[in-house]
């Protein structure tokens, strides 16, 4: 079961049915990208809770009524990998979307990717 395709669908579905807020299992990886969608201002904020069994809990962002969020597409599955290199990092939707890779610098979004001068596993995409 794809942990990260979870918890993207389930921001996206929170944002449609207008909740403010989103709780998932956590987990290193998940964190990391909601850092990364926080900086990029597709989520307010998300907070870490309990001890035995963490979860997150995600504030969703909204402008004007609707959600931030209006689509995501997981690009590398588990049945296939999709890698990219630096001169095949492309901007998305001209610019109002996003790629999310996963590098050895860590998670980063397209345009930082450009600018580190790093390639690496195309995780998702979103708009």
């Amino acid at each position: 079961m794809d942990q990260i395709a979870n918890m993207l669908i389930a921001i996206k579905n929170g944002g449609l049915v207008k909740k403010s807020s989103v709780i998932i299992p956590s987990s290193k990886m998940k964190v990391a990208i909601l850092e990364l969608l926080k900086n990029e201002g597709y989520i307010k904020t998300y907070k870490v809770q309990g001890d035995t069994k963490p979860t997150i809990e995600i504030v969703l962002e909204y402008v004007k009524g609707s959600p931030r969020i209006n689509g995501v597409t997981r690009v590398s599955k588990q049945s296939k990998r999709v890698y990219a290199g630096v001169s095949d990092i492309t901007s998305f939707k001209y610019g109002h979307g996003m790629r999310v890779l996963s590098t050895p610098k860590g998670i980063l979004s397209d345009k930082l990717a450009r600018k580190e001068q790093v390639g690496g596993e195309v995780l998702f995409t979103i708009w």
